[in-house]
């Protein structure tokens, strides 16, 4: 069961990113990176068996983020991925700040919620250290890495060989980051090196499926006058 709705949620995520940037074009991708970071912090705090080992949601929605700076990357260039990374870092910074000072809030006797927020969200300053750290180091690697082959080679040439270099070794680094900040002491030494190998082969084979994703892309910037308007958004 779980597989079938990892699948689903694959494309959902997918689907949705190119519907965002069919609709509002480039701003349809920024759009589309605060949520990507806000639902992912979420849901890695809960942990699933997958294919017959034990992994954190929220690799997919996480992963997405890097099919959008990738899209940016390649249609936009260099710095309008970066300007998306930025609003990553500063999503995630308020996400976390608002909640943790929700909780200080005392509930009333009514209240039936409180408990299950100090569950998820107490926990969350140590996510969102460990995302930080290892969003900014990963996205930043990404973005350098594509842009590198995107200029080595022809624009019109091997971009599913760009985007599989840049996003799979940006996925690795991202992975150790994160679940070595995140989950250390939490799990024990052998769970936690098993969800961070889990981890990035789910990243890696995200990564993987995303390329057709980041082809269509393409094709609707070429194709849709409105996504290629270069006029800056910010």
């Amino acid at each position: 069961m779980n597989e079938l709705l990892w699948i689903v949620l694959l494309f959902v995520n997918f689907g949705a990113i190119l519907l965002a940037y069919r609709i509002w074009g480039r701003l349809g991708l920024f759009i589309w990176i605060p949520v990507a970071v806000m639902v992912a912090n979420v849901q890695v705090t809960k942990t699933i068996e997958l294919f017959g080992i034990t992994a954190t949601l929220g690799n997919i929605v996480y992963a997405s983020s890097f099919l959008v700076t990738d899209i940016l990357n390649e249609n936009y260039g260099k710095k309008e991925a970066g300007r998306a990374v930025v609003i990553g870092f500063f999503s995630l910074i308020m996400f976390t700040l608002l909640m943790n000072l929700a909780l200080f809030f005392v509930p009333s006797a009514e209240d039936f919620a409180h408990e299950s927020l100090v569950t998820v969200f107490g926990f969350l300053p140590r996510i969102m250290l460990a995302s930080l750290i290892a969003y900014g180091v990963s996205q930043g690697h990404d973005i350098w890495a594509f842009n590198l082959w995107k200029k080595k080679w022809p624009a019109t040439k091997y971009l599913w060989l760009r985007n599989n270099l840049s996003t799979m070794v940006s996925q690795l680094l991202d992975s150790l980051i994160f679940t070595l900040i995140a989950f250390y002491g939490v799990f024990s030494t052998g769970v936690l090196l098993e969800i961070m190998i889990t981890t990035y082969l789910l990243k890696w084979i995200v990564a993987a499926l995303d390329t057709p994703f980041v082809y269509l892309g393409k094709y609707m910037f070429n194709r849709y006058e409105h996504l290629s308007i270069s006029t800056s958004l910010f």
